[in-house]
């Protein structure tokens, strides 16, 4: 038995290609495709939430630090670095 490489092998999508063609433009095409429902958690709210806010608030206002920088300068206002650690410590936890 002799193999001819150029031609598709009995039984083969290529040797039914055409009635695959066919068969494939027979059948209908769907009117929509609706996508599943999401539904987020509390959490995932939550954030959507601040960042919602966040995104509507100025990056830096750039006159109130001024004005604190100024206050401080003055001595109007008091700085104790361990306080502001024990802040941050007791705001984000101990993961710090």
């Amino acid at each position: 038995m002799k193999l001819n490489p150029l031609a598709p092998a009995a039984g083969s999508a290529a040797a039914h290609g055409d009635r695959m063609q066919e068969s494939a433009a027979a059948l209908p095409m769907a009117a929509a495709v609706v996508a599943p429902e999401v539904q987020v958690g509390a959490q995932a709210a939550s954030v959507q939430r601040a960042q919602a806010q966040m995104a509507q608030m100025p990056d830096v206002d750039a006159a109130r630090v001024a004005e604190i920088k100024e206050a401080l300068a003055r001595g109007d206002i008091s700085f104790d670095p361990r306080k502001l650690a024990q802040l941050v410590q007791r705001h984000h936890g101990s993961a710090l």
